[in-house]
């Protein structure tokens, strides 16, 4: 079994043996016709449960031939045009070569004693960053394994900051857009925070927070006794990609005197933009900043970071143990990333990015990023001019959220930069009747799930005042204007074909 150990004796078997993981992968990615084979959880199920892992193969060539029926043969491949769903990007090659690396010589990127230049890979790559946002030569950071957990530690550090000053923890509260991430909430309850500590602003018509919402929420705080311990800002919605007025918001935020945090998973790669890097301005002003390279930087999963603009925030994470990171540790200058983040052992995600800058350079990289940004706009245009569809909003980055609409009941004009979605309960443009719009909802949603079961192309789904709709998400530069037209065919027939067998949408 030492004959599986990689290590001076045993390069030979590790070359052949990753050789043989790039070709099988390569091959399959090269034969990938569409997203994905439609194959259901009950029917892929048998084939893993079958597998005894307590026989093994005893090879590698046999592992990854059995890996193709379990898995490879019915991944769902984000690097196909005609993936349109979630915020899963292609990734770019040199970052893929940087993960057989990282993963070879395993550095663990708690301590310099495991790490060594690794960590000072990484820390070069958050002070690019932070100069990047334009945070000032105070900031750090540390990188993480995606969004949710930085902005768990940016909320974690906002509240040790309120409470240094003395505030009740009883009374604490987070402000965020009525538009933002799920994980505010969840990281309000990791906390421990009240139950209802989070306080929802509202958003206007391009689902960006209103300042003047936000201006009333503080004051309401204030009158109500409650401290504001962090406003939450999106530059990248989830849904939309909308990105709130940062200038805005940090006047308040500075006002009120209030730690402001921008959420940019997903807008962080227009930090990087030839083009469109101004849609960021204002973020400077932020305290603590998430961004999610394995979003917009075409970056494999796992690549994140939190930037703060005052490292000696950071010191809210920091806790010393003998065995590990030894508090004479920092009077020696001896850097331990432990000091700073919430994960103990952490991969040395920094490479890929490093890699990437290397051979791509930032403006590669953002020139990517403007092509899928031109190319949502090229998708606004045809929903737009096309009567089977309603578009809820000119897309700010690359997300267009849209519904099919029965044929000759698509309200709005050309061109508009926004279709006014009605409150729950009314009809747009068309009959109130529940029964429509419960047929319309259905209608979407079938054409969605019938798309997905095909596997000719994978879309994704969420609800605007409770109504259905569909949503692209464009993240592959290789995705064009007629793979946008053709899906758009594809759920139109699907669409339509269930609301001629449902007969519910004849009259409408």
């Amino acid at each position: 079994m030492r004959s599986h150990l990689l290590n001076d004796t045993t390069t030979e078997h590790y070359r052949r043996s990753v050789i043989q993981g790039v070709e099988r992968v390569a091959a399959t990615l090269a034969a990938t016709e569409r997203p994905f084979t439609g194959v259901t959880p009950d029917a892929l199920a048998p084939s893993i449960d079958a597998v005894d892992l307590d026989r093994p193969l005893g090879d590698t060539a046999s592992a990854l031939e059995e890996l193709e029926s379990v898995y490879l043969r019915d991944a769902v491949y984000f690097h196909h045009p005609r993936y349109l769903a979630h915020l899963n990007c292609p990734v770019v090659i040199p970052a893929v070569t940087a993960e057989a690396v990282l993963s070879a010589v395993n550095s663990s990127l708690d301590t310099w004693d495991q790490s060594a230049g690794a960590t000072l890979i990484e820390r070069r790559l958050i002070d690019w960053t932070a100069a990047r946002i334009g945070l000032g030569p105070a900031a750090d950071g540390v990188f993480t394994s995606g969004g949710t957990q930085s902005n768990l530690q940016a909320l974690l550090l906002a509240r040790e900051e309120a409470l240094a000053r003395g505030a009740d923890p009883a009374r604490l509260c987070v402000l965020a857009s009525e538009c933002g991430h799920f994980s505010v909430q969840k990281s309000a309850g990791l906390l421990g925070l009240p139950a209802d500590a989070v306080v929802t602003v509202a958003c206007d018509a391009s689902r960006r927070m209103r300042p003047d919402a936000l201006a009333d929420a503080l004051t309401r705080c204030a009158r109500e006794g409650r401290t504001p311990m962090a406003v939450v800002a999106t530059a990248g919605t989830t849904d939309f990609g909308s990105i709130d007025p940062l200038p805005a918001v940090a006047d308040l935020a500075a006002r009120h005197g209030v730690w402001l945090h921008v959420d940019a998973a997903y807008g962080c790669g227009l930090l990087v933009s030839p083009t469109r890097r101004h849609l960021l301005d204002g973020i400077e002003h932020a305290d603590s900043v998430t961004v999610d390279y394995h979003k917009s930087f075409f970056q494999p999963v796992s690549s994140s970071a939190l930037v703060v603009r005052d490292q000696a925030v950071l010191r809210h994470a920091t806790h010393h143990s003998d065995y590990l990171n030894p508090r004479r540790a920092v009077a020696e200058r001896i850097p331990n990333q432990v000091d700073k983040s919430l994960q103990t052992t952490r991969r040395f995600d920094a490479l890929k990015l490093w890699m990437t800058l290397r051979v791509m350079g930032a403006d590669g990289v953002g020139t990517l990023f403007d092509e899928v940004l031109d190319l949502a706009e090229a998708g606004w245009r045809i929903l737009d001019a096309d009567p089977r569809f309603e578009v809820v909003t000119r897309p700010a980055l690359s997300t267009l959220v849209f519904r099919w609409v029965p044929p000759g009941h698509r309200p709005g004009g050309t061109a508009a930069a926004s279709v006014p979605v009605p409150a729950p309960g009314i009809g747009s443009g068309s009959d109130t009747r529940s029964g429509h719009v419960s047929a319309l909802d259905a209608a979407n949603l079938h054409a969605r799930k019938a798309l997905f079961a095909s596997g000719r192309a994978v879309v994704a789904g969420t609800t605007v005042h409770g109504r259905h709709y569909l949503k692209f998400t464009l993240l592959n530069p290789q995705t064009t204007a007629a793979d946008i037209a053709a899906v758009l065919d594809l759920l139109a027939g699907h669409a339509e074909a269930h609301a001629h067998l449902g007969e519910t949408l004849v009259h409408v």
